[in-house]
């Protein structure tokens, strides 16, 4: 999406919408390294908020910070990513701030894929996360656009129930 202006704008306007309606005392944008970083610094700037990023590790030089850039204990905090799969390296990056004594008020992502793992760890971290859009709408739009054929769709149902055992 980052290489297409329009689609770029429609998502960080969607995400700050997001944002604004669930978490309106956020104070800082955290993105997740690394798909998170573009689109969470677009919406910080978009927001008029300050920015941080949450390194997958540490560096192994320098400062070893896992988190870049300026945050006070207690702020309130936003997380951004682009994609929801089993939610792991979201909520690694949310622990990561919680332990930095940062107040992650919830996340935001622009796709999910709606697997039940991911719901329970996100509800299991007392997580709140908002996303754009899912798997089941994004499969409507591809028979729409004829891009996915009626019969295909018995195979991709099974497996989004269970990508892990597929093939």
């Amino acid at each position: 999406s980052l290489s297409f202006p329009k689609a770029r704008t429609t998502i960080t306007d969607k995400l700050c919408d997001a944002i604004s309606t669930h978490y309106p005392d956020v104070e800082v944008i955290a993105g997740v390294a690394t798909a998170g970083i573009p689109q969470g610094a677009l919406i910080a700037e978009r927001l008029g908020l300050p920015f941080i990023y949450v390194r997958s590790k540490a560096k192994n030089h320098g400062m070893t910070n896992l988190i870049e850039g300026k945050v006070q204990k207690g702020q309130k905090c936003v997380v951004i990513e682009d994609l929801i799969s089993t939610g792991g390296s979201s909520l690694k990056a949310v622990s990561d701030l919680q332990n930095a004594e940062v107040e992650v008020i919830g996340m935001a992502a622009i796709f999910t894929y709606g697997f039940d793992v991911a719901k329970k760890n996100f509800e299991e971290a007392n997580v709140s996360l908002v996303c754009l859009t899912d798997y089941p709408t994004m499969i409507d739009a591809a028979v729409e656009a004829n891009y996915v054929k009626p019969e295909q769709l018995e195979n991709l149902k099974k497996w989004s129930e269970n990508p892990s055992q597929w093939g």
